[in-house]
């Protein structure tokens, strides 16, 4: 059945992957955007203009799209450092709420929310389900905010009084426009020998290309199930094992090794849990519940090729 969809943050990684997806499912794909020029090129029903934090602005573009589904997948994130946590956690908290509000108001029956699967704190087995608690109590204050901010987003998005709710902790993101793009950040600095291995490296990466997150995000439009759901692939590795592998998929060479002590200091607190400490994600509620599986089960195949 097709349903009028409104997308916040149609015109990021995620969203310009979903918006054909869906327009070729036969749905009214309207985009919420900041600026309509970031929407060029995008194959749209229709465009509202708001920003996020502004709670009027949101209620009558939302109001003016008459949406059944709103599809939140709004960040601010432009690089690996910390620079974006906080305006994201803002778009997480208040942006969330205003979502809320406006499709509540406009009689929208349902809310697809973007979340993360690596925010669980690293207590546990290396691969965790949903029921895992998040990682609120970190060290960083920077990736403290992040997981109290996806805490306060989930809340929400389940709590809503008139709307369905679905949230979908995407893995780490792998494809067109990513960090791990041969052209991103990462991608760049494993290229040019530049992301060294601290020993141990036993830290879990469960990562999902960007296509299969979309996907992820189609079947949440249609299903009737609501809940919190890791979307990732069949293959969580340690940094032991994916670091390595990358560097020779790009013909690279072999990341250099530090030791762990050194990792944070070298690499900032981020980055050096992420190959140290974090915890993957299963997925098999999301399979059973939402009828999705990745259509790249492994990163090893198209990790280095997108």
């Amino acid at each position: 059945m097709t349903a009028r969809v409104l997308v916040a943050g149609a015109t990021g990684v995620i969203g310009r992957a979903l918006v054909p997806l869906l327009r070729a499912r036969g749905h009214h794909v309207t985009a919420l955007v900041r600026e309509p020029s970031r929407a060029a090129g995008l194959d749209l029903d229709g465009v509202v203009v708001a920003d996020a934090l502004e709670a009027e602005a949101v209620r009558a573009a939302v109001l003016s799209a008459r949406p059944d589904v709103v599809v939140h997948q709004l960040t601010a994130l432009r690089g690996p450092t910390a620079e974006g946590f906080e305006p994201t956690a803002r778009l997480r908290t208040e942006g969330t709420a205003h979502l809320i509000a406006a499709a509540e108001a406009a009689g929208a029956e349902r809310m697809v929310a973007q979340s993360i699967a690596f925010a669980t704190a690293p207590r546990g087995g290396p691969v965790l389900t949903e029921d895992a608690p998040l990682y609120v109590d970190a060290p960083d204050p920077g990736w403290a905010l992040t997981t109290r901010a996806i805490a306060e987003l989930e809340r929400r998005i389940l709590a809503a009084a008139h709307l369905s709710g679905t949230v979908l902790r995407y893995g780490t993101l792998y494809g067109p426009g990513t960090l791990y793009h041969r052209a991103g950040a990462i991608g760049g600095a494993v290229a040019r020998g530049r992301l060294p291995l601290p020993e141990p490296a036993a830290g879990i990466t469960s990562f999902l290309h960007v296509e299969d997150a979309a996907r992820a995000a189609v079947c949440a439009v249609e299903a009737d199930t609501d809940g919190v759901f890791n979307v990732a692939d069949d293959d969580p590795a340690e940094a032991a094992v994916w670091l390595p592998e990358y560097a020779r998929l790009l013909g690279a060479p072999p990341p250099r090794t530090v030791p762990a002590q050194l990792a944070e200091r070298l690499l900032g607190w981020l980055t050096s849990y992420q190959l140290t400490a974090m915890r993957g994600a299963a997925n098999d509620r999301v399979r059973q519940a939402l009828n999705w599986k990745p259509t790249v089960s492994s990163w090893r195949t198209r990790l280095a090729h997108d």
